[in-house]
């Protein structure tokens, strides 16, 4: 059985534990990658290889942060019904 979350925190993108790597296929394009992971003080490392597509996944990671999703509440089995019906959510939508 494979475990999902081993309870360690993962370190953070861009650090100098875990540097972003991210590959491109001409010079001109590597100098345009590395002044933007310099621009923004992340670590980083670039490998240039003509012959494989560009990847630059850890990048985008980096430029668009995930935001926090934040749960709605849920209604309760004996609060009044959200559709305004008046009953208790377990004898009207809970069923």
């Amino acid at each position: 059985m494979e475990k999902i979350f081993d309870g360690k925190k993962k370190t953070k993108l861009g650090t100098e534990k875990r540097p972003a790597a991210v590959n491109v296929q001409t010079e001109e394009r590597l100098k345009e990658v590395a002044s933007i992971f310099e621009e923004h003080g992340w670590n980083y490392t670039i490998g240039l290889e003509p012959n494989k597509p560009e990847d630059i996944t850890d990048l985008e990671i980096l430029l668009n942060p995930q935001e926090p999703k934040i749960a709605e509440k849920k209604v309760g089995r004996n609060e009044p019904c959200p559709c305004g019906s008046g009953k208790k959510y377990k004898k009207c939508c809970g069923k």
